[in-house]
């Protein structure tokens, strides 16, 4: 389960992870009066479980309780990547003198978890590390030994983080482990002007199969924004991821879906979301998935990449015709069919004869025609 930021919040100060004083709310007036009791001096956070707020324009300094309101009318409704602001959190600001990037994750190639830091945190902090992979320290971390003092040190001094960040960095490994979190990240951990160690944004996302040892976390189950796509999808019972591409996936099951990503990647397009209809789906199911998938106004074309086992591929063509009913599909649809029921499922398919349909045999084929849509805009 993915956190808010100001759920987030709340987790690192039970740990004593020190954070700035801050409020929620999700009208103007109520911004303005949270902006009043912190003085002056705030930032205005859209409260979205997606990235990139900052560039989009849903954070925003407001010197003033006036201001803090202002800025409260233009964020909350905005979109953030299929994210609707509902909320927003207003915090007091800090005289940051460096930022850093501080993260503990579960690696589950290795086993182990994996603690990154860096000396250049903030926004780009993931283009840093995909130009300069040097400048994100990566270090194991023994789960039986955990995040002594000592430890904390050595993870300090490889990402070039103060000596006055070895505490924080031990509060932060308590509440991953003590949280039960597949994730505790905080970009940027700041140091100020007087010395302080604050953390200024923060992600958690919860383990859901640890759920039965913290009956408290149900109350972080707080429905997405409404009327998003992700929160569409969960009612439908589907798992759908937003991404920054433009080419729409739909596929059966985890592994296929991860390498449909790559093999779009591989063609020179980026995916725009995913959607894993799971095993077993029915017409519906599908048709449910391309609607989702197709709302996205990102999406310039789209891959269904499914291979017959429980799901059978008739089903699959089945459900594909009848979204095609009551949906007005203009853009390409590239579809590859393999496995349970393949034939029977193409037979559909051809003869619904839709001309924004392409049927195609091999994965890789397929996924280059989805992909050359966008290459070519």
């Amino acid at each position: 389960m993915d956190l808010f930021e100001y759920q987030a919040r709340e987790l690192f100060r039970r740990h004593g992870v020190p954070v700035p004083d801050a409020a929620v709310a999700s009208d103007p007036a109520g911004v303005r009066a949270a902006a009043r009791v912190l003085g002056s001096g705030t930032v205005v956070k859209a409260q979205v479980k997606t990235g990139g707020r900052g560039k989009a324009g849903g954070v925003r300094l407001a010197p003033d309780a006036a201001a803090a309101e202002a800025a409260a009318r233009d964020i909350l409704g905005m979109d953030i990547k299929g994210h609707r602001v509902d909320k927003v959190m207003v915090a007091r600001t800090a005289d940051v003198a460096a930022e850093f990037y501080v993260a503990y994750l579960l690696d589950r190639a290795a086993g182990t978890f994996l603690a990154m830091t860096s000396a250049e945190g903030g926004m780009d902090v993931e283009e840093v590390a995909a130009a300069r992979p040097e400048a994100l320290a990566r270090i194991p971390v023994d789960p039986a030994e955990g995040v002594t003092g000592a430890v904390a040190r050595r993870i300090a001094a490889a990402g070039g983080l103060p000596a006055a960040a070895v505490p924080v960095l031990v509060a932060l490994w308590e509440v991953c482990t003590a949280e039960d979190a597949l994730l505790v990240e905080v970009n940027p951990l700041v140091t100020t002007a007087d010395g302080a160690v604050l953390a200024l944004d923060g992600k958690v996302t919860l383990d859901d199969s640890a759920g039965f040892r913290h009956p408290e976390h149900a109350a972080y189950d707080v429905p997405d924004e409404a009327g998003s796509l992700e929160a569409t999808a969960r009612a439908k019972g589907l798992n759908y991821v937003k991404l920054d591409g433009r080419v729409g996936i739909v596929g059966n099951g985890a592994g296929l879906v991860m390498s449909t990503l790559d093999v779009v990647a591989r063609n020179g397009a980026a995916p725009a979301n995913f959607l894993d209809i799971g095993g077993g789906a029915s017409a519906d199911v599908m048709a449910d998935g391309l609607g989702v998938i197709l709302a996205d106004p990102d999406v310039e074309s789209v891959f269904v990449n499914v291979f017959g086992g429980i799901t059978a591929c008739d089903a699959v063509a089945d459900g594909i015709v009848r979204a095609l009913e009551r949906i007005e599909l203009t853009r390409p649809l590239v579809v590859r069919l393999d496995g349970n029921s393949a034939e029977r499922g193409r037979q559909i398919l051809a003869a619904a004869r839709h001309p924004q349909v392409t049927q195609l045999d091999t994965m890789d084929g397929a996924a280059a025609r989805a992909a050359a849509v966008p290459a070519r805009s």
